[in-house]
């Protein structure tokens, strides 16, 4: 999970990048609210913990900014304001849910994973990219109307690269969100099944070829991300159905 931290306590907020860390999410602190809006447009998080009392935009500012914009992004609001007033306009200005300073961390966790729970039971099944189309609810892949079938990790691994919107994903945070390894582990698990997607998903493109056609882009040094499917791909290197996974 991608997590937004606006907060300008800098202890506070390394506090709380750190807790979500060791639980296993992407997360950013930034200190003020033209910051964290920024950062929200490039990234588009999964969960944003807004404080309010914010320099440079105030955090009910941001709220109404955000409105209507990142309808997909979970807020979770910090507030030392203990007038009721002042989380109610929270909530009508499009907060999910606020949370009255000082807390617990391990309120603040639940309330997280609580969000977001709610927040996919409602999200719409459809993840698309070009002419690519996977449905979470029926766990169906389609390229141009034609079926693509995949194994429950393949189709774990598209699903997450189609999440991130055309953004980069990095071979760390692919073997942890997806595999739930250590990204340390000593494995080319990753690469194998970027590979066999690839293949899978270029024989359902328009000319049939897997090299010209590939939809999952190599960022070099970096990991995968969702290309246009237009693009040509120079190798697609062969990895056999039975190729050894290093580590695995």
């Amino acid at each position: 999970m991608r997590v937004l931290i606006v907060e300008d306590d800098a202890a506070l907020g390394l506090f709380l990048q750190k807790g979500l860390k060791l639980e296993g999410h992407d997360v950013t602190w930034v200190g003020d609210g033209e910051a964290g809006l920024r950062h929200a447009e490039e990234y588009r998080p999964d969960l944003i913990v807004l404080d309010l009392s914010l320099p440079r935009k105030d955090g009910t500012e941001v709220l109404a900014e955000m409105r209507g914009r990142f309808d997909e992004t979970a807020v979770l609001v910090l507030t030392g304001r203990s007038q009721v007033e002042e989380r109610v306009k929270c909530l009508n200005l499009g907060a999910d849910d606020c949370l009255l300073k000082p807390f617990s961390f391990h309120e603040l966790t639940a309330r997280c994973r609580a969000l977001l729970r709610r927040r996919e039971q409602y999200a719409d099944p459809m993840l698309r990219h070009g002419d690519v189309e996977l449905n979470r609810m029926d766990r169906r892949v389609m390229r141009n109307g034609r079926l693509v079938e995949l194994t429950v990790k393949e189709f774990s691994l598209l699903e997450f690269l189609l999440m991130r919107r055309g953004q980069c994903c990095t071979r760390s945070e692919l073997l942890r969100e997806v595999w739930q390894m250590s990204p340390d582990a000593g494995t080319n698990v990753v690469d194998v099944y970027v590979n066999y997607l690839r293949r899978k998903l270029g024989a359902a493109s328009v000319d049939g070829d897997v090299a010209a056609g590939s939809v999952i882009e190599t960022v070099r040094g970096e990991g995968y991300r969702m290309g246009d499917g237009r693009r040509t791909v120079a190798r697609v290197e062969a990895y056999p159905a039975g190729a050894a996974l290093a580590g695995a």
